[in-house]
């Protein structure tokens, strides 16, 4: 490594709460020690900032990765004043780590591989869409039939029913034990995380429908894969997003008690 140069990197922090001491790293600043190279790359994907606070005004961060870059590259200041500027001017929300040390041939490129390393989830692998949450379903099925219960259950429920003309939604599977209609769908959170923003969204109008139409409440149940990846920031989104709308949230394994449950409930 002949041609290294010695560099210094940062990582700029966004910190919704700073009594949590939690942080969600989403830039990268490296300066080469000789000042002939400077410059910064914030994520591309805001997933993780929008999962720690969805309130999060994404727009003006990444509008602050452009005002960086500009200080960084016009030249009028020192690496270590220009560190100093941001870390004065910086909001709570807003920290850099302490420096670290880096010996580099290519800035730009290393500048990128940092970004990769500290910024980036790491990508999951994913199923074909339509083979993942088939797959879900026919699980839910089979544990419906080793019941016995399968056959007594409404199928396909068309959400247009209780909802609006034209609403596309057909939850998979459902029955009616006294004053409840219990429902459950197949939903893939490894291939699919966003359908779990469009059931939650259509739940408030398919409750409220029943209740006008069928005079019932509604417990709606969405089936999972096993052994989902619960620390991926999508994953934990999707599921949180269902919990708090009160859909319950079921894996595989579960699906015969729920079974079990619904051969009780019909007195099969």
């Amino acid at each position: 490594m002949d041609n290294a140069t010695q560099c210094d990197f940062l990582l700029m922090r966004y910190v919704p709460d700073p009594f949590k001491n939690e942080f969600v790293n989403i830039g990268v600043l490296l300066f080469t020690r000789e000042d002939d190279f400077a410059d910064v790359r914030f994520t591309r994907d805001w997933a993780r900032v929008r999962c720690a606070d969805p309130q999060a005004d994404v727009e003006i961060l990444e509008a602050l990765e452009s005002d960086i870059r500009q200080q960084l590259q016009s030249g009028s200041k020192s690496r270590e004043q220009l560190v100093y500027r941001l870390q004065d001017t910086l909001s709570n929300g807003l920290q850099l780590s302490e420096s670290s040390a880096l010996l580099s041939e290519s800035p730009v490129q290393d500048l990128q591989r940092l970004a990769q390393t500290y910024l980036e989830r790491p990508k999951l692998q994913r199923e074909p869409r339509l083979g993942a949450r088939q797959r879900v379903f026919a699980e839910m099925r089979n544990a419906f039939e080793a019941a016995g219960v399968w056959d007594a259950m409404s199928k396909k429920i068309k959400a247009a029913k209780y909802t609006h003309r034209g609403d596309p939604l057909k939850i998979d599977c459902g029955y009616r034990p006294n004053g409840v209609i219990r429902l459950f769908h197949a939903v893939s959170l490894a291939t699919e995380p966003d359908n779990a923003k469009i059931i939650a969204f259509s739940y408030a109008a398919l409750s409220e429908g029943i209740a006008r139409v069928e005079h019932a409440k509604t417990d709606l149940t969405a089936i999972v894969e096993d052994g989902l990846r619960r620390e991926d920031d999508v994953i934990q989104f999707a599921i949180r997003t269902l919990e708090q709308i009160s859909i319950n949230v079921a894996p595989v394994s579960q699906l015969p008690g729920l079974a079990e449950r619904a051969r009780h409930e019909l007195r099969l």
